[in-house]
């Protein structure tokens, strides 16, 4: 019974690499998936699973997993929800038809037109930013303030999509703890912030999404991470910003519009 069990999945796996447009599936990974996994299948980072010379049958149930929400991962789910069934057969076909890497394999470099960023560090926000939020990160032990510009306050206050020319910025703080290890409450309910780590920034410009592949692009949206020292953050893979945040085009893809324009409509 294993036996043919086993012989049944290789002949589905050669009938879906069969069936499948290998170069239509290349054409797609390599504008797309390359940005995370590698145009050759070898990932961008260690944390990020090779793609190259898994069995295809395997490739495209993942693939209809993530895009069904039976498998849960935010960037997975987004890219996912936008392949249709030939896309899926393809691009696993593609994959597939690669030879394994090595453990010894090189990662691969961050897609150009994805890994750079024209976001620019926002050097007056304390004196022209808003403060609009504050969150507790509980489970990396973190506090997180929230500051927008006055043309994103202006179009949020009119309940408009946040124009070009919006910046969002985030203080990113470690927390203090108890002699538990428990995050401390600070006076505003919040937790009490104990070291400034990295800011976060996400800007719209006219044109800045033009070489973001499609299925990536958050309309002219860049996104950045900034050192304690006010420096761009090199490594940043500029990809997991896009794919997590292209779920929310109806909230100009921020996520937190809605605490923006309650604040906004305060001012």
């Amino acid at each position: 019974m294993k036996v043919l069990v086993v012989l049944l999945a290789m002949f589905a796996g050669i009938s879906i690499a069969q069936a499948a447009d290998v170069e239509a599936g290349k054409t797609r990974a390599i504008a797309v998936c390359a940005a995370c996994h590698g145009g050759n299948g070898v990932s961008v980072a260690a944390a990020i699973p090779n793609l190259a010379g898994q069995k295809a049958g395997y490739l495209t149930n993942q693939l209809q997993a993530f895009k069904d929400g039976k498998r849960k991962n935010e960037l997975m789910n987004a890219i996912a929800s936008q392949l249709d069934g030939k896309d899926i057969e393809n691009v696993a076909a593609f994959f597939a038809g690669l030879p394994g890497a090595s453990a010894s394999a090189t990662l691969s470099e961050f897609l150009p037109n994805v890994a750079k960023t024209r976001v620019k560090f926002p050097a007056d926000y304390k004196a022209s930013f808003t403060k609009y939020m504050t969150i507790d990160f509980p489970d990396r032990k973190q506090v997180r303030y929230y500051y927008a510009n006055s043309a994103a306050l202006k179009a949020a206050r009119a309940g408009a999509p946040l124009p070009d020319g919006s910046v969002l910025f985030v203080e990113v703080f470690t927390v203090k703890l108890d002699e538990q290890k428990n995050p401390v409450k600070g006076g505003d309910g919040f937790f009490a912030p104990d070291k400034l780590i990295l800011y976060t920034a996400m800007e719209r410009q006219a044109g800045w999404g033009a070489e973001i592949p499609e299925m990536l692009r958050n309309d002219d949206w860049n996104y950045a991470v900034f050192t304690t020292d006010k420096v761009y953050r090199s490594g940043v893979n500029q990809a997991e910003c896009l794919a997590c945040h292209k779920p929310l085009p109806k909230d100009s893809y921020l996520f937190t519009l809605k605490q923006l324009r309650d604040v906004a409509l305060k001012k």
